[in-house]
């Protein structure tokens, strides 16, 4: 019976074991870039955030507000590809903490050669890890922990890359503005700079003259180039950003930022639901709590529990309950009591930090929104009455009742002036665009990056 028995057994084992294995499929890397070659060529289309949803799709061929650049930017940033990778890496270690040891089985055949014997001795055993079964659940719910801990530290990556593309589309749209401003101004400098070149050739005006307008726009032509050199910059990293080849240009509509909310401490009070990091460090903490209870119930020795079946060259059979198990007298798991707890204590202390950080980061922007809005309104009346005097001193300089110099004072005051309101028009809408980041407002509120470039498995 025992000589049959036995090739059985191996022939089971060895299907199962076959039948369980993962084979092997090539992944080949890539052999090109995939940037695509005008804004039309990316993902446009939002996927519906639930199944009774429907998907939205951003006409990108019409000027692109400052949230839709957002968007685009989280369906085609490069960056946010991995996330994948990492999404399916936090799973795994799910699946290994959900799996249990494998039983062990033991078996042997001793074959009769000579003596008092009749049949030849066969032993079988088979034994099962059960310590493992004691911290079993405090494992996988620390790994499914784990998961949601990545999944919302995926979804803060995505908002900080539409942070990023959204403070970019503000730059560009007030950049915009500024140079539409500094070559009016430089433009009006080199025709005022001819008019007096050529008075002074002619011996109507002399060269004192000439040196202050030579110099205003020497400045004004600088400023200017500085302008476009930073413009070129933002449009590069916007279209990184995008999936996009550089070079590519697009419409960008004003911006309409909302203003700082009024109920201001009821959102600050609510920020730890709505943030995703301070919900991954939630769930990291949460994760950290249960790896302290999983190594407190590994103090619980190995135990191996099991039964042998056998028989003897003399043909008599026996069975019987078998154990195994360590004495705790020098290894109790106190390392992996006190790693994890270190673990634990050192994500306490990082969501404190983290939560003080944004409080106070809230508390900042919008005492700094407040103050940039009180300046605006006065550089706004600033702007307009320096353009009035600029008009005033065009008309008498028209009439002879006023020189070339005060003239190029008056213009370039009224376009400094400008400036200054593009300016923080542009910085009021950063502190308000940050504020809403802060405040876990204005964002999707569930991961939106397709699993690849173009969305396929």
């Amino acid at each position: 019976m025992s000589s049959r028995l036995l090739p059985m057994l191996g022939a089971v084992a060895s299907a199962l074991v076959i039948g369980g294995c993962a084979s092997y499929h090539p992944l080949p890397l890539p052999e090109h870039a995939r940037l695509a070659d005008s804004i039309d060529d990316i993902r446009h289309t939002v996927p519906a955030a639930a199944p009774v949803a429907k998907a939205v799709v951003i006409d990108v061929s019409q000027p692109l507000s400052v949230d839709q650049v957002g968007l685009l930017a989280i369906l085609n940033d490069p960056e946010l590809r991995t996330e994948r990778g990492e999404s399916d890496l936090a799973r795994a270690d799910l699946t290994q903490s959900a799996m249990l040891p494998n039983p062990s089985v033991s078996l042997s055949y001793a074959a009769l050669l000579g003596g008092p014997g009749t049949t030849g001795a066969f032993t079988a055993s088979l034994a099962q890890d059960v310590a493992s079964l004691v911290t079993y659940r405090s494992r996988v719910s620390a790994a499914r922990a784990h998961v949601s801990e990545v999944n919302a530290n995926l979804l803060w990556n995505e908002w900080q890359v539409a942070q990023k593309a959204r403070l970019l589309a503000v730059d560009l749209y007030w950049g915009e503005r500024s140079i539409e401003s500094s070559e009016a101004t430089f433009k009006s400098l080199s025709k005022e700079a001819a008019d007096v070149s050529s008075a002074v050739d002619a011996g109507s005006m002399g060269l004192s003259e000439l040196g202050p307008i030579l110099a205003a726009k020497a400045s004004a032509e600088h400023t200017l180039a500085s302008m476009r050199l930073d413009q070129l910059k933002n449009w590069q990293d916007l279209d990184a950003l995008l999936g996009m080849k550089p070079g590519i240009r697009f419409a960008i509509a004003a911006p309409h930022v909302p203003k700082v909310p009024s109920d201001l401490d009821a959102l600050i009070a609510s920020v730890p639901g709505r943030r995703p990091d301070l919900v991954a460090l939630q769930l990291g903490y949460r994760s950290a709590d249960e790896s302290v209870r999983a190594a407190i119930l590994g103090q619980f020795p190995a135990f191996v529990l099991g039964g042998t079946y056998g028989s003897d060259t003399s043909d008599v059979r026996s069975a019987g309950p078998t154990a195994t198990f360590d004495l705790p007298i020098f290894n109790r798991n106190q390392a992996e009591v006190a790693k994890t707890r270190a673990t634990r204590r050192l994500l306490h202390e990082q969501y404190q930090a983290r939560l003080d950080d944004s409080v106070s980061s809230i508390l900042a922007l919008a005492a700094r929104s407040h103050r940039i809005a009180a300046y605006l309104v006065k550089a706004r009346l600033s702007a307009v009455t320096a353009e009035s005097q600029a008009q005033a001193a065009r008309r008498a300089y028209a009439q002879s009742d006023l020189d070339q110099r005060s003239l190029m004072d008056y213009e370039t005051t009224a376009s400094d002036r400008r400036l200054d309101v593009f300016g923080l028009e542009r910085g009021l809408d950063e502190a308000r665009i940050a504020l809403a980041l802060e405040l876990g407002l204005g964002l999707p509120q569930t991961r939106t990056a397709p699993l690849d470039y173009r969305g396929n498995e």
